[in-house]
């Protein structure tokens, strides 16, 4: 059990809350497995008909992540830590993704890396005005885990593959928008849809309930601030190769285009492509599971790697933001520098029961 995060159970309601505050609620290995531990035993106990992620009111949040320190000291060692973190992490997603009564979370604040991992995956998923959704890690070397593999891809046209190379963030009503989130509804109804969910009685037709619910809160929300780049995008960044998409952008002359450039060129290299790849594998995986393989073999690697360690120094350690990536051009990383990370780890593959 873990204080950064509180479990609970109530009329039906299986509630986790994100109790980690002074970390923008940053998800580690104790809070994780507490939430996998909930996840197993409520998906067998017919007395829970819902499950509700939440981060503790009155603080800031949602979840901005993982424990991006505790990777990289534990990358510049053996790398245990580190594996047996992504070990759990991915189990927790994989239950979230597979639970068979709606999940619901609300993505009330900052909702990036690890935070993404713990929302998206739900069945019911709401932002409000002060949701920031990012995938960031293309700017410290890592690479946008946590199941990004499975459900960038499938936003629509090749909006993920921008969310993934660039770090976009997406703010407010953008999230549902892009159908990150299911629903939008304004910070202050939050506690009235809490206060709803608190007091109903899901034990029959739990999903048809909740969706009542949410739609008497539920705002329509307006074209996204990216609408007007749709275009660009679908048609840039659907190219097969990072190369490719950087060309695009810059044959294409616009300003957003080239701000689009500017962006990738502060982004790791290596970790761009393979991302690319980690986002055309994902695509085509028969099974969320069969996805959150590759990623584990992918970070088994990546916690281990010069970018990534650089990555974290640059951004996280000594907050000087001009990282030195290896190599350093995108022409310069070879298929088989992106290859490496996809092999199979035999004995050490991730696991599900």
């Amino acid at each position: 059990m873990t204080e950064d995060v509180r479990i609970q159970v109530h009329k039906g309601l299986g509630r986790i809350t994100l109790t980690r505050p002074s970390a923008l609620h940053a998800l580690n290995a104790p809070m994780c497995e507490s939430i996998l531990s909930a996840l197993e035993r409520w998906a067998e106990d017919p007395t829970v008909h819902l499950v509700m992620v939440e981060h503790e009111e009155g603080t800031r949040g949602f979840c901005a992540g993982g424990d991006i320190r505790m990777l990289a000291e534990s990358g510049a060692g053996d790398a245990t830590e580190a594996r047996a973190f992504f070990n759990v992490e991915y189990r927790m997603n994989a239950a979230l993704k597979t639970f068979p009564k709606p999940v619901l979370a609300i993505m009330d604040g900052v909702t990036m890396g690890g935070g993404v991992g713990l929302s998206v995956h739900g069945s019911h998923r709401v932002a409000t005005e002060r949701t920031v959704f990012a995938m960031p890690e293309t700017g410290i070397g890592l690479f946008p885990d946590v199941g990004g593999g499975w459900f960038l891809p499938r936003l629509s046209g090749a909006l993920g593959t921008w969310l993934a190379l660039t770090g976009a963030r997406l703010k407010g009503s953008d999230v549902a928008a892009a159908r990150v989130a299911t629903h939008y509804v304004p910070s202050e109804l939050i506690g009235n849809l809490k206060k709803q969910i608190e007091g109903a009685d899901f034990s029959v037709d739990a999903a048809n309930l909740l969706n009542e619910i949410l739609r008497t809160l539920t705002h329509a929300v307006t074209d996204a601030s990216y609408a007007p780049h749709v275009d660009v995008i679908d048609r840039c960044f659907a190219m097969d190769t990072a190369e490719a998409i950087v060309a695009a952008l810059e044959a294409d002359g616009g300003d957003w285009a080239r701000e689009q450039v500017a962006v990738m060129a502060t982004k790791s290299p290596e970790t761009m492509k393979v991302a690319l790849r980690q986002l055309r594998e994902g695509a085509a995986a028969e099974t969320f599971e069969d996805n959150m393989r590759m990623e584990y073999r992918i970070g088994w690697r990546k916690v281990q790697s010069a970018d990534f360690l650089e990555g974290v120094r640059a951004v996280i350690v000594d907050k000087d933001n001009a990282p030195k990536w290896s190599p350093a051009r995108l022409e310069d990383v070879s298929e088989a520098d992106v290859a490496r990370y996809f092999e199979p780890l035999g004995a050490d593959e991730l696991e599900f029961d």
